[in-house]
């Protein structure tokens, strides 16, 4: 007489039975990654890291690269973004990136920011996060403005283009 079927042997793929051990770690990889697309570093099990740190001079220019060869696929989507209302994410981050150009801006007395070093520029990022919370009250403050200019602005390029 056969032997009743159990529940190990209905699952597709045995992790402990038999077998390659790579085998077992790959598939057992690829089960915890299902629903997370073809890209692994973007699924629910491994979220997209955050930059805390300040890049040094060869991740600089390895990112440099990157963007360099994203640069058409990047121009689509600022296209793409310009006639579509802001989100409040996006407002807050236009807000807070215009808060902070203004404090550095003020800081620098009048020197330009993209004509310093890199090291320079690394001195002048860490001076400029102990101003966080000054940041934080500047940006809300220039929320409201940063919201009105971008409406107007796909106001009009949505007028303009309807003229053509």
């Amino acid at each position: 007489m056969a032997k009743p079927l159990g529940f190990m042997d209905f699952l597709n793929v045995d992790y402990t039975r038999g077998g390659d051990e790579q085998q077992a770690r790959n598939a057992k990889k690829r089960k915890l990654d299902i629903g997370a697309g073809s890209n692994a570093e973007y699924s629910s099990t491994n979220p997209p890291k955050e930059q805390d740190e300040a890049l040094d001079i060869s991740q600089r220019r390895k990112r440099a690269q990157q963007m360099k060869r994203m640069k058409s696929r990047i121009a689509i989507g600022r296209k793409r973004k310009q006639f579509r209302p802001l989100s409040p994410e996006d407002a807050k981050k236009r807000a807070n990136k215009a808060a902070r150009k203004k404090i550095l801006s003020k800081m620098l007395k009048g020197r330009n920011y993209q004509e310093l070093s890199p090291s320079e520029k690394a001195t002048w990022e860490k001076k400029l996060e102990k101003k966080k919370p000054v940041i934080q009250k500047l940006a809300k403050k220039l929320l409201p403005q940063t919201k009105r200019r971008n409406e107007i602005c796909v106001r009009r390029k949505v007028r303009n283009d309807k003229e053509f």
